[in-house]
């Protein structure tokens, strides 16, 4: 029985990577100062698993931005527009690499980014690969035998990771429809074997192969792929040991598939897909490996051993000890780094804190269960189970996760209202004739730039070095600034700029009973950017308003409208460290009566309009279709719910980015909000195909520029993609505003952007 793990954080304990990028973009350090701070990240991951135990320990799974990224830079899939960066020879690999992750406006060079999207149902986003017809590949960045050899010479373990040929394919998009991307895997898999070659000459002995797509519902050429692809690599290299890593469900009727492969391991998630281990232990052959991803992966809370063990017994009985692996159910990039960082109490309390597992306690636990299932007596070992028995016995008796009130409530669930007093058309006419906005109306998806200076204020405020009332008054000065700015520009709805939040899911969760937080639990989102996402532990409800003092304050000074700006639940819910002692539609609803609190509140205080953000609705979908229907029907009642005991009057918005909407534009329609925002500059607005050939009933604000990009977009882009938009989606219905909020973007850019977005509204209205 042997330990590995699947992949570790890579933004360093303290978020050295991402400060460490975001000053290299910024001109401020040397790419020699990069790279070094990604050399350190890269052997402190190493050297802390070999100390915790780990057999054998993933290499090539740091990256500087994205695997995904790092994937079609090693294979030369390199979209033409980024020939201009190859052609400067003062560019780096790196510098086309991050052009490609953000685009790049300088030296008379204007390229925009390549698309970006969730990873599976995780809040991950990754950099979408762009294929042409018999696109060809080559071998072009080296970095995974370069960082193979690095471990090696540090006396590491290490075991290669790669994205497998085919869910890479599987991951990216046609720049056009006239082909089928998995008919490129013959031109892919020669790249693939070229790499292959020189992990071997290496010294390579594991190389895992990540085929995550094995979970989803996959095409009859998509199976035959993997057929090919691993039958040729095992005809070239039978001497290297190969495993296929699923996880985040159950590969299902994939599994003979998987079992046909001439691997010499499968790993399978026993968390997310715990229903696939009778039937996998079944049919496994004799000469493979199982790899059990027993360890919670995506989620913060202590494993128990006890369960554990249990499954890893049942292994051992049906196919032998020597047949099975240890190993958490995916990639730790999931999970906050160490927990042993945490150390103010009053954020997280030692009862809770006791609960809770980050990355490297999570490969301890893996560690401590290998020595346990292998009979070990030793004694920290059996201390170690004593206090994991306590630590769970502890959690299910807390007094903290109950709440009377929010019991009773959830009971009376049914007698809550979940629509609106009118159909849209109904809807819509009162809100043209109180809100008197002209056609294309113009807004923001609601962040403003934090400035450093923004930035700064909280973190004084927080350490005691400013008063509440000097924060609230500078606070007070920045949103009067942004509302003097957008009334500038010309914006027909305006938006408060959300000054004093950190996070648009940390501020809500601070402000919510059953809900705590860590100082130290960054988790990687995209790029450089780092989220801490809230730790639902106990029922959820809301004290008190939350945003209604600074909607009001915003809306006192201007008489334009000004949206109250919520998250929705599904979004809190996706977007936390849930709670696994209850259904997460239970958590979800608990949420929605909240927030239908604050919407209320909000009504009440003179606000007409409110923007409950959901982005990460699609995200929370399962992986296979025939488990979609029970989710959708929780989650858009629960948006429902949050948004319906308003007035006819009141308008409704939500947003949505990053998401394929294809196949559930039924539901969204079913959300029944009055106007949706969605990400839609860097697809070129194919997305609004769907919405189009549906004939969405209600309003629409289709994204015309991409805000993850420092790039500033012309008036002519945002009129090309206005006029684009106008071809699938009646003007009558049209909103205009950017992709997403404005939070990480500087204000020079911002202004800049959004004149010309104002300017091409402008222009738009008078071809009308």
């Amino acid at each position: 029985m042997q330990t590995h793990n699947l992949g570790y954080p890579r933004i360093g304990s303290d978020r050295e990577l991402k400060k460490a990028c975001e000053s290299y973009w910024a001109g401020k350090i040397s790419i020699h100062d990069l790279v070094k701070v990604g050399k350190t990240i890269r052997n402190q991951n190493w050297e802390t698993q070999k100390n915790l135990g780990m057999d054998w320990i993933p290499s090539n799974d740091f990256s500087f931005y994205d695997h995904v990224l790092d994937t079609s830079l090693m294979l030369g899939a390199i979209p033409k527009r980024y020939n201009k960066i190859l052609e400067n020879q003062s560019n780096s690999e790196l510098d086309l690499y991050f052009a490609m992750a953000r685009g790049v406006q300088k030296d008379g060079i204007d390229v925009r980014a390549m698309e970006m999207t969730k990873w599976f149902n995780t809040n991950y986003h990754y950099i979408v690969p762009e294929f042409e017809e018999n696109q060809k590949f080559s071998f072009f960045s080296t970095k995974i035998v370069d960082e193979f050899l690095e471990a090696k010479n540090a006396g590491i373990n290490a075991k290669p990771v790669i994205i497998g040929p085919v869910s890479y394919l599987l991951l990216g998009k046609e720049v056009d429809k006239s082909f089928n991307k998995i008919d490129l895997i013959k031109n892919l898999l020669p790249v693939y074997i070229e790499i292959l070659n020189k992990l071997k000459e290496a010294g390579v002995e594991w190389i895992q192969f990540d085929e995550p797509f094995l979970v989803m519902d996959l095409e009859p050429k998509a199976k035959e792929a993997l057929r090919y692809v691993y039958n040729e690599i095992d005809k070239q290299f039978p001497s290297i040991k190969k495993m296929i890593a699923t996880y985040f469900g159950s590969i299902g009727d994939n599994l003979e598939l998987a079992y046909s492969l001439p691997v010499q391991a499968l790993h399978i998630d026993c968390v997310h897909g715990f229903k696939q281990l009778d039937g996998a232990l079944e049919l496994a052959p004799k000469e493979m490996i199982l790899s059990l991803g027993v360890v919670d992966g995506r989620n913060i809370w202590k494993n128990d051993f006890d369960k554990s063990l249990d499954v890893i017994q049942k292994a051992v009985t049906k196919i032998g000890e020597d047949k099975i692996f240890i190993a958490p159910s995916c990639s730790l990039i999931h999970t906050p780094v160490d927990l042993d960082l945490e150390t103010d109490e009053k954020t997280l309390t030692p009862e809770i804190k006791d609960w809770l597992s980050f990355a490297k306690q999570k490969v301890e636990e893996i560690a401590t269960i290998k020595a346990l299932a292998i009979g070990s007596n030793d004694s920290e070992i059996l201390d170690k189970k004593e206090r994991n028995s306590n630590s769970i016995k502890n959690r299910k008796e807390s007094v903290l996760t109950h709440n009377k009130e929010v019991r009773q409530r959830m009971e009376q669930l049914q007698s809550i209202s979940d629509k609106r007093i009118s159909a849209f058309s109904e809807r819509k006419k009162k809100q043209l004739e109180a809100l008197q906005l002209p056609l294309y109306a113009t807004t923001t998806i609601g962040s403003f730039p934090q400035t450093k200076e923004v930035r700064s204020w909280r973190s004084k405020n927080k350490k005691g070095i400013i008063s509440d009332s000097e924060y609230q008054k500078l606070l007070e000065e920045e949103t009067q600034r942004a509302i003097r700015i957008q009334e500038e520009i010309g914006l027909d709805v305006l938006v408060h700029g959300e000054f004093e939040r950190n996070d648009m899911v940390e501020y809500f969760g601070e402000q919510l009973e059953g809900i705590t937080f860590s100082k130290k639990g960054w988790v990687q989102s995209y790029g450089s950017r780092c989220v801490k996402p809230p730790i639902i532990f106990g029922d959820v409800y809301r004290p008190e308003p939350m945003t209604v003092e600074w909607t009001s304050y915003a809306q006192s000074l201007t008489d334009k409208p000004v949206k109250g700006m919520l998250t929705g639940p599904v979004t809190i819910l996706q977007w936390s460290f849930v709670r696994d002692d209850q259904p997460r539609r239970d958590t979800c609803y608990q949420i929605a009566l909240a927030i239908r609190d604050e919407v209320h509140d909000l009504e009440e205080a003179g606000i007409n309009l409110i923007q409950i953000d959901e982005p990460a609705i699609r995200e929370g979908l399962p992986l296979r279709k025939n488990d979609w229907q029970d989710y959708l029907q929780w989650a858009i009642k629960a948006f429902r719910i949050s948004s319906c005991g308003v007035k006819d009057e009141t308008q409704i918005h939500t947003h949505m980015c990053y998401s394929e909407f294809n196949d559930m534009i039924q539901e969204i329609a079913d959300m029944d909000a009055d106007v949706i925002t969605i990400e839609c500059s860097r697809s070129n607005m194919d997305l609004l195909e769907v919405f189009s050939k549906f004939k969405y009933p209600n309003d629409i604000g289709p994204g015309v520029y991409d805000i993850h990009s420092p790039r500033v977009p012309t008036q002519e882009e945002m009129v090309f993609l206005l006029k684009k938009a106008k071809e699938s989606i009646p003007v009558e219905q049209l909103w205009v505003n950017p992709d997403c909020g404005l939070k990480t973007r500087g204000w020079d850019e911002t202004k800049k952007a959004l004149e010309y977005m104002v300017a091409a509204a402008l222009q738009m209205r008078q071809e009308v």
